[in-house]
């Protein structure tokens, strides 16, 4: 297909399945057999069950943005890459999902004990792949410990945006911008290391490596939004998860919390009938999503993605154009416009 046919979609697949090949690598060198050989079995299998490798794109990225060399950055962007995986092991464990990726969760396959201890040891992979720049002698020692920083910071919001998380369904007066501060522990605090670590590691000033956090901060924000409106309105095969799945697990996306707080007492009781019910039926799931549309919640949902949207693109305007700031720009392209 010639570069004009593409879609952005195309596109940024392409460039990602590029990256993912050296990430994935670099991660499966790290994890090679050591006794007790079911612990590296383990650690190893969500990286082989795929992943897009987002965050490893946006830390190599960053660090071409800024003038640095990116082979430099990979084995952050692959410490990255780990810690994210590190915390989807264990938001199987709390879930107590048994698919993660079309695979088997670790959990299911091996049970809670080796989960727990892949999870741990994927957790202390994530420090040895980057302070082995500093030892190898390929950066300077201020660079790691900012690096380290970043991504200490990151892990505590993710621990804090997933108890948050988890504590929505029983809270009973959820607003908007309690979603987003969820959003921005459990999902926006690792984009906000990945861009901020690539430009550390590729040498930037204070400020564009501030620039490139704001981006993807807002980024991250975005993302989980559009993934919580195709939630409601996707393709189930599409999605590979049943479309309505927020509302059985009783979810507080900014979509269902914008629609009761807008609702009529009809739309209220359709939507709260099948609100954390497993076994909620198909007649009332329908019923429910209608009451998301007809609240406006759906649009209004989208309207908030394309404020992030934009304020996103907006901390990219103070960078050069070149393919790195396209490349950036069409991620964020690629999160307002995906199916899946």
């Amino acid at each position: 297909m010639s570069e004009e046919g593409k879609t952005v979609k195309d596109s940024i697949l392409e460039k990602l399945s590029t990256i993912a090949s050296k990430v994935d690598n670099y991660i499966f060198s790290l994890l090679e057999d050591r006794k007790p050989a079911v612990l590296y079995e383990a650690s190893r299998h969500i990286f082989h069950a795929g992943g897009k490798r987002l965050r490893p794109y946006l830390a190599l990225k960053s660090c071409e943005l800024v003038g640095g060399d990116p082979g430099l950055a990979l084995p952050f962007a692959a410490g990255l890459e780990i810690l994210h995986n590190f915390t989807l092991i264990h938001d199987d464990i709390m879930d107590n999902d048994p698919i993660r990726r079309g695979a088997p969760t670790i959990h299911a396959k091996w049970g809670v004990p080796v989960a727990i201890a892949s999870g741990d040891l994927l957790f202390a992979k994530v420090y040895q792949a980057m302070y082995a720049s500093y030892f190898d002698g390929s950066l300077p020692c201020d660079r790691v410990l900012e690096s380290m920083k970043a991504v200490t910071e990151a892990t505590i919001g993710i621990c804090e945006g997933q108890v948050l998380d988890v504590s929505f369904p029983d809270t009973r007066d959820v607003s908007p911008e309690d979603y987003i501060i969820m959003v921005g522990g459990k999902t926006s605090a690792l984009f906000k290391a990945c861009a901020e670590i690539g430009a550390i590691v590729g040498g930037a000033n204070k400020e564009d490596v501030e620039r490139l956090g704001s981006f993807a901060w807002d980024a991250g924000i975005a993302f989980q939004i559009v993934d919580d409106i195709l939630g409601a309105t996707g393709d189930e095969e599409t999605l590979g998860k049943p479309v309505g799945s927020d509302l059985r697990e009783g979810k507080k996306t900014l979509i269902i919390v914008h629609a009761l707080e807008n609702a009529s007492p009809g739309e209220k009781k359709a939507i709260l009938k099948v609100l954390g019910d497993e076994n909620a039926g198909p007649r009332d799931i329908e019923a429910a999503n209608e009451a998301l549309v007809s609240t406006g919640a759906i649009d209004y949902a989208k309207r908030r993605a394309g404020e992030y949207i934009r304020s996103s693109k907006e901390s990219l305007e103070a960078f050069p154009d070149i393919q790195a700031r396209r490349d950036l720009l069409e991620l964020i392209e690629y999160f307002s416009s995906r199916d899946y």
